[in-house]
C-alpha cells in the first residue's frame, strides 16, 4: 500500500491503530452481552440490550474509521497540549486517593476545581468551594433521597451526621 495514486499521502497508521481498539472494544462488548441472560419480558428489551446497542455502534465507527483513514479523508490532528489533560487525570488520581480520607465532597470539589483550571478557570478561590458545593448536593441526593452510600467525610458527618 503506498496510499493513494497521485496524491502522495499513505494511508493514516493512527487511525487504523484507533479503528482496531474501537473494533476491539466493540467485539468484547457483544461477547460480554452474549454471557448476559437476556429475558425482556413484555417490552422484549433486557439488560443485554444496551451493550448490544453499544457494541455494534462501537464496530460501525470502526469501519468508518478505517475506510477514513484508508482514503486520507480523516481531518489534520492539531498539535496537543498536555497541561489540561495532567489537570484532569491529576485531580482525578487525587479525587481516587482522598475519597476515603476526606470524603466525597471535598475529594470530588477537589476533581471539580482541576477539571476548572484545564478548561482555563484558574481562580481556586471560587472553583474549589462551588465544586464542594456541587459535590455536596449530588452527595445529598444519593444518600438522602437514593439512599446510596458514598464516602462521607467530616463534612458529611457534620450535617447528615455519618
Amino acid at each position: 500500500m503506498t496510499g493513494q495514486p497521485g496524491t502522495g499521502r499513505s494511508p493514516d497508521g493512527a487511525a487504523f491503530f484507533i479503528a482496531a481498539l474501537l473494533a476491539a472494544f466493540g467485539a468484547v462488548l457483544l461477547w460480554d452481552a452474549s454471557t448476559i441472560p437476556d429475558k425482556g419480558g413484555y417490552a422484549g428489551i433486557g439488560p443485554a440490550a444496551m451493550p448490544k446497542i453499544v457494541g455494534w455502534a462501537l464496530l460501525a465507527l470502526s469501519a468508518a474509521t478505517g475506510v477514513g483513514a484508508f482514503r486520507g479523508r480523516l481531518a489534520e490532528v492539531p498539535r496537543q497540549n498536555p497541561v489540561p489533560l495532567l489537570l484532569i487525570g491529576g485531580g482525578l488520581v487525587l479525587q481516587i486517593a482522598l475519597l476515603n480520607v476526606v470524603g466525597f465532597s471535598l475529594a470530588t470539589g477537589i476533581l471539580f476545581a482541576a477539571t476548572a483550571a484545564a478548561f482555563g478557570k484558574r481562580n481556586l478561590l471560587l472553583t474549589l468551594p462551588v465544586g464542594v458545593a456541587f459535590a455536596f448536593g449530588i452527595y445529598g441526593v444519593f444518600d438522602g433521597i437514593l439512599q446510596l452510600n458514598l464516602p462521607g467525610g467530616p463534612l458529611e458527618t457534620l450535617i447528615y451526621g455519618g
